[in-house]
């Protein structure tokens, strides 16, 4: 009896034991383990056998697998030695240009002579929010969590963004001609501050002003909007540095200065401020932008095909510069996945510069993800792996034959990785695509609509023969 009754006691505490350690395990929404995470901090620190626990919609763990045993996952994320990474973050698009894809890509002067009245003719609120749609799949699937957007009926694209659950920038833009949604620029300012009292504090979608470009607005307008961006403390974003004509028009109105240089003297370089391209710039222009901490979207893509030029990107990032990359609009850059422009920033960068050392892998990833966080000023949130930041993450899958040996990491994703490669996708804590099915919207559907009015732009542009091709 005696040793039954310790056999009991035993038993009991033994339970109780087990029953304490169940209770004590933390609960945690999703958990992702047996990963390669890339964790892009400071120190780029990268754990095999890896884990991240993620918490609502914030990182609160990440590091070896050993980890696991803390907590209790309402999911688990088992991804077989994969890369896990900060997912990509596009920093200047226009999106909604996605049913333009492919039309007039040789045209000379293309911009004026070709874009601008395609847009007389097209856009509309149902252009943009079918537009928008299309590029969110295309973006999401190709592995980007968060976007930098300037265009027309902007609070379509913010509905499209919501509903996928992405996260964007997104820019109501403003010119001193008439355009679908204003007839000049201080109504594209009325537009931006609508916006603005839309989405101010939403946890996804950050309103901006989006004034087109420096040549395309009166100094007056730009001086408005940088007031107005400081006192609602939301960004600007702005081409800057694009085009010789710019370079003509602001030369005329400065008496002779640069773009930067004009925006440096009227006030309009803030830390509220992203420029687009920055491509005729010179030392001096460099140093303005760091003096006033400006962000920079570098844009290799769409620079190198509209024979532009080349942005001096890597000089930009190795001052210590905020510089990310970005597509441009699908008419431009024609794809919207940054992973698609990995290896034309390294491998360009390595000609202009004459030196194959040069724009190394790591650089390129930095500039993919946590550059590109800070040429938005939004480091302190996205753009690394790390606890307390916000569960934007996205899983590349290192099985397909393009990704097989991996030896370098840094080096597979930018000279072997295809967009396709990405297989989840996570934003703001959220499981947005799995085993690259989509979640939260219905692929088909989009892509019916948006074929469906490509019909209408097919009519409209090429069998009627208005615009040059």
């Amino acid at each position: 009896m005696i040793f039954i009754k310790k056999y009991f006691q035993v038993s009991f505490l033994f339970s109780s034991l087990i029953c304490s350690s169940v209770m004590a395990l933390e609960p945690i929404d999703l958990l992702i383990t047996n990963a390669t995470v890339l964790t892009m901090d400071e120190n780029k620190t990268i754990y095999n056998k890896g884990l991240v626990a993620i918490k609502g919609s914030k990182i609160i763990a990440v590091g070896n697998g050993d980890l696991a045993k803390r907590y209790k996952a309402k999911k688990e994320l088992n991804v077989d030695g994969d890369l896990v990474m900060p997912g990509l973050i596009n920093t200047h698009t226009h999106a909604s240009m996605t049913v333009f894809r492919s039309l007039g890509d040789d045209v000379p002067d293309r911009l004026h002579r070709y874009i601008f009245p395609l847009e007389k003719k097209l856009v509309s609120r149902e252009m943009v929010r079918i537009g928008a749609q299309l590029a969110n799949v295309e973006m999401l699937k190709g592995g980007v969590t968060t976007y930098a957007d300037m265009y027309y009926f902007e609070e379509e694209v913010a509905k499209t963004v919501d509903q996928i659950g992405m996260r964007a920038v997104l820019g109501e833009t403003i010119i001193q001609f008439p355009v679908a949604d204003a007839q000049n620029a201080k109504e594209g300012i009325q537009n931006t501050l609508k916006l603005i009292h839309a989405y101010k504090d939403h946890p996804r979608i950050t309103p901006a002003f989006a004034p087109h470009a420096p040549y395309t607005n009166t100094t007056d307008i730009l001086k408005e909007i940088t007031r107005l961006s400081l006192l609602h403390k939301v960004p600007v974003m702005m081409h800057l540095a694009e085009s010789l004509r710019e370079n003509e028009v602001i030369a005329q109105r400065s008496g002779g200065k640069s773009p930067v240089a004009y925006m440096a003297e009227i006030g309009a370089l803030t830390p509220y401020f992203i420029g687009a391209h920055l491509i005729n710039i010179n030392d001096e222009d460099i140093a303005l932008l760091k003096k006033h901490d400006v962000g920079i979207a570098h844009n290799m893509s769409a620079n190198i095909k509209s024979a532009k030029g080349v942005s001096p990107a890597l000089k930009m990032f190795d001052a210590g510069l905020r510089i990310g990359l970005g597509t441009d609009g699908p008419m431009s850059g024609n794809t919207l996945s940054t992973l698609d422009e990995l290896g034309q920033v390294a491998k360009v960068h390595k000609l202009v510069n004459q030196d194959r050392a040069a724009m190394p892998p790591v650089k390129v990833i930095e500039m993919a993800t946590i550059g590109a966080a800070k040429a938005l000023h939004m480091e302190d949130r996205i753009g690394s792996i790390e606890v307390g930041k916000l569960a934007d993450i996205i899983v590349i899958d290192t099985k397909s034959p393009n990704m097989v040996p991996l030896y370098n990491p840094y080096s597979a994703l930018v000279y072997s990785a295809y967009a396709t490669n990405v297989k989840h996708s996570i934003v703001h804590g959220k499981l947005l695509m799995q085993n690259r099915d989509l979640l939260t919207v219905n692929e088909n559907v989009v892509r019916k609509e948006a074929l469906a009015f490509s019909d209408k732009v097919r009519k409209t542009v090429i069998e009627s023969g208005e615009l040059v091709r």
